[in-house]
């Protein structure tokens, strides 16, 4: 994933971009960085590694190297950015949030279309960026180029530039599978991914962009380069993981989301009679504990949290690009608090279960201190399909989902033409499902939430969601 965050202001907008790039971190680990215009300097980037440090800690010296009355900041999982692009149409930076899926496609016919090169990054892969700016660059403006990308690319692609006069132009990607957002303030606008990051800024509500708008901005106001499209697919897992708790995208708040979506899961449970003699209801941390609320106050189960993430030293556990090393950090960062787990049956919670991976360890860890049953529910349908538009399961192959991997298990590739039946509960496949997966990682009990579920709990049109991840329907 990634996230990005810029301003434009009357006097210094690089310690507002500074700030507002770093409420973006929970969505990027491995690079980030700042552009700026100055009206005296010109166009300055900087780009670090992130790692194994913090955002703050790279970039906490650039005050002493950059400013500007304009500036944009990126943080992602992928490759170095913003870029400064030399080009017809002027200098600009520019950075992109998404996936193309079609890369070696466009760069073949770039390439033979136009004898250009580009920058190889390590492992000879082209820089994405690199790819966009130069699509943008081949067309009259800065608007007719950024179309022709929307255009082109199988994907998506939320894009921020800035110009050699001091605007910032931005465009949501083509479907509004990511949000992008307006904040206004007295001295200038900015726009960002997340909305609580303007929030603590100062600055108040625009406006939410629409699918495939594109704007400019300047300290005088936002003008529309190009309008929104009426076709919508954000991405539903804003609000079930990644998003952070106090944004809220197409007016519906996460944390509000989550809640609701836990007491979904509690009405079922409730139903069927899946929570008798369960002593307390816990979240899996901390993206999972909403959820757990929601679950505990609708069902009346206590809720409480049997153990801690100890989080002041410890990176976030997929960080590392060792399996093993993720393992053993999210091992150290799991701390008892034994009175809540020996002896006791307990329920949790998760935003989602990928791999199960970590779960497992997590279980293992948990009947180690004595508890006495352990049941789970995912807040989320079963995941079957990697997610082609953006880095949620990029990484992961197909058969490494545990939903799939267990669907294999059971009937084999034939499965595969079931899986909408392994995802139902009420189905025997489903069933099947559900026990073989209870078996594997110890699992007392397990259920997902359904996919009318999140679609009720999110309140948006079902036709406005992406939900391919569970459903594989585009």
């Amino acid at each position: 994933m990634g996230g990005y965050f810029g301003a434009v202001s009357r006097e210094d907008a690089l310690s507002d971009v500074f700030f507002g790039t770093d409420y973006h971190s929970h969505l990027g680990t491995k690079r980030a960085g700042l552009a700026a215009f100055d009206r005296e300097i010109g166009l300055q980037r900087e780009i670090h590694n992130i790692e194994n440090t913090l955002f703050r800690t790279r970039f906490e010296h650039v005050f002493e190297e950059m400013r500007g009355q304009a500036a944009i900041g990126c943080i992602s999982d992928g490759e170095p950015q913003p870029l400064l692009i030399g080009s017809r149409i002027g200098t600009f930076a520019v950075c992109v949030i998404g996936l193309i899926n079609n890369r070696e496609e466009l760069i073949k016919k770039y390439l033979s279309t136009e004898g250009g090169h580009f920058n190889a990054m390590t492992g000879g892969n082209v820089n994405s960026t690199e790819l966009v700016g130069s699509m943008i660059a081949q067309k009259e403006n800065f608007t007719e180029g950024i179309r022709f990308v929307q255009e082109a690319v199988k994907g998506t692609a939320s894009i921020l530039i800035l110009t050699d006069h001091g605007s910032i132009i931005a465009a949501r990607d083509r479907l509004g599978r990511l949000p992008m957002i307006l904040g206004r303030r007295e001295d200038g606008y900015c726009v960002t991914f997340e909305s609580f990051a303007y929030k603590k800024l100062g600055y108040e509500d625009e406006r939410e962009l629409g699918p495939g708008e594109i704007v400019e901005i300047t300290v005088d106001g936002v003008t529309q380069l190009a309008p929104a499209g009426k076709e919508m697919r954000i991405c539903s897992f804003l609000w079930s993981y990644y998003g952070y708790p106090n944004s809220t995208y197409e007016g519906v708040n996460v944390e509000v989301m989550r809640y609701r979506n836990g007491a979904i899961i509690a009405e079922h449970d409730g139903e069927v009679g899946n929570n008798e003699g369960v002593d307390f209801v816990g979240g899996v941390p901390d993206s999972g504990t909403p959820h757990a609320i929601g679950y505990a106050n609708a069902c009346g189960i206590p809720f409480a949290r049997p153990y801690i993430k100890y989080t002041p030293t410890w990176a976030r556990s997929f960080t590392p690009a060792n399996q093993a090393d993720r393992k053993k950090v999210a091992k150290m960062k799991q701390i008892p608090v034994h009175d809540l787990i020996d002896g006791k049956s307990l329920l949790f919670v998760d935003d989602s279960i990928v791999r199960g991976t970590q779960l497992k360890e997590t279980v293992d860890f948990l009947y180690r201190n004595g508890a006495k049953a352990i049941h789970m529910r995912s807040a989320c349908p079963p995941i079957m399909y990697t997610c082609k538009y953006l880095n949620f399961t990029r990484a992961t192959n197909e058969m490494e989902l545990l939903a799939r991997k267990t669907v294999m298990e059971l009937e084999g590739e034939e499965g595969f033409l079931h899986l909408d039946e392994y995802s139902d509960s009420s189905t025997e496949r489903g069933k099947r499902l559900r026990e073989r997966i209870c078996e594997n990682l110890r699992f007392d009990s397990l259920e997902f939430q359904s996919l009318e579920g999140v679609i009720k709990a999110i309140g948006l049109e079902p036709c406005k969601l992406c939900t391919y991840c569970w459903s594989g329907k585009e």
